[in-house]
């Protein structure tokens, strides 16, 4: 699957639904089965939140893929700083086959999800 990028500014949060729905479509493309298409969805709105709680302005999220469904979740602008998110990083881990952190310091910058 060719690379397909996303990006917005997070105060427009009705891009969320938009971002569920193309998370939906790549699942689709790559015949994932639905309970495993609704967690991911799950996990790159999560991502996003995760984001946004580090003090990011804006979000690039990238799909990508050949064998496996790939997206990379990457905070851009603002003012990161540490945020609180555990439990968002334990509902990933829990719904994911693969999940990696990019963090300067103690901030957040990037999530990579692969299921």
């Amino acid at each position: 699957m060719k690379e397909l990028v996303l990006k917005f500014n997070l105060a427009d949060s009705e891009y969320l639904t938009a971002v569920r729905l193309v998370t939906g479509a790549v699942c689709s493309v790559h015949e994932v089965d639905l309970d495993t298409l609704e967690d991911f969805k799950v996990c790159v709105t999560e991502s996003i939140i995760i984001l946004k709680n580090c003090g990011f302005e804006g979000v690039c999220v990238a799909f990508g893929g050949e064998k496996d469904v790939c997206c990379t979740v990457s905070g851009e602008g603002g003012l990161p700083c540490a945020g609180e998110n555990e439990l968002s990083l334990a509902l990933i881990s829990a719904l994911v086959k693969e999940c990696a952190l990019s963090r300067r310091g103690e901030i957040i910058e990037r999530v990579t999800l692969k299921i």
